[in-house]
C-alpha cells in the first residue's frame, strides 16, 4: 500500500513572493561566494607563477 501524500497547502501572493525572494538572495550569495574564490585563486596562481621566474 502506497501512503498519498496531501497536496501542499496553497500560498498566498506575499508567501510565493517571499519564497522567490528568499531563494534569489540564496543565489546571489553563492554566486558572489563563487567569484570571490575563483578571484582569489586567480591571484594566488599569478602571484605564485611571478615567483617561479
Amino acid at each position: 500500500m502506497v501512503a498519498e501524500h496531501a497536496p501542499p497547502a496553497p500560498l498566498d501572493d506575499a508567501g510565493l513572493a517571499r519564497r522567490r525572494r528568499g531563494r534569489n538572495i540564496a543565489m546571489l550569495v553563492i554566486l558572489l561566494g563563487l567569484v570571490v574564490l575563483f578571484y582569489a585563486i586567480a591571484m594566488v596562481k599569478m602571484a605564485h607563477h611571478g615567483h617561479a621566474g
